[in-house]
């Protein structure tokens, strides 16, 4: 089949379909006499592999190691385990995401509830002190940690 037709089939645009060749993600096509790429029926199903790995977070260089090497000849120990780090990966994406929506909630509570009747420079470190107790700030490091160690 002719990109014009696989792009329709695939959803992705003949220059997205380029690039993943490329890219080395597809199998290199044969060229007709007429010069143009001539794609296997499986190229359909290859290109929606990539594109919903792609959504998923798995980079190009990932999923080209992931990708069977012919139709049917899928590395289904490689594939299970790479699929459970990149769940693995989402979980501590989230944690991280949770722990800076706390962190942020906390910075907007902290200024929202500072003492107005406070000078604006003393504010500045009465909020850094609310968000250093919450742990949302590290206290700073060098010479001011070390003097107030003292």
């Amino acid at each position: 089949m002719r990109i014009g037709e696989l792009a329709n089939l695939s959803g992705l645009t003949a220059s997205r379909i380029r690039f993943y060749e490329a890219a080395g993600l597809i199998s290199a096509v044969e060229r007709k006499a007429n010069g143009y790429r001539d794609y296997s029926p499986d190229a359909v199903w290859i290109l929606e592999i990539i594109a919903s790995a792609q959504r998923a977070g798995f980079s190009l260089d990932q999923i080209r190691h992931l990708l069977p090497l012919g139709s049917g000849n899928w590395q289904h120990d490689e594939l299970l385990d790479a699929l459970k780090r990149k769940v693995d990966e989402i979980e501590d994406m989230q944690r991280r995401l949770k722990q800076n929506k706390a962190h942020l909630l906390a910075a907007i509570r902290s200024i929202e509830n500072r003492p107005a009747d406070m000078p604006c420079s003393d504010r500045t470190k009465w909020v850094l002190d609310r968000l250093r107790e919450e742990g949302a700030v590290e206290p700073a490091r060098g010479k001011t940690r070390r003097a107030a160690a003292r």
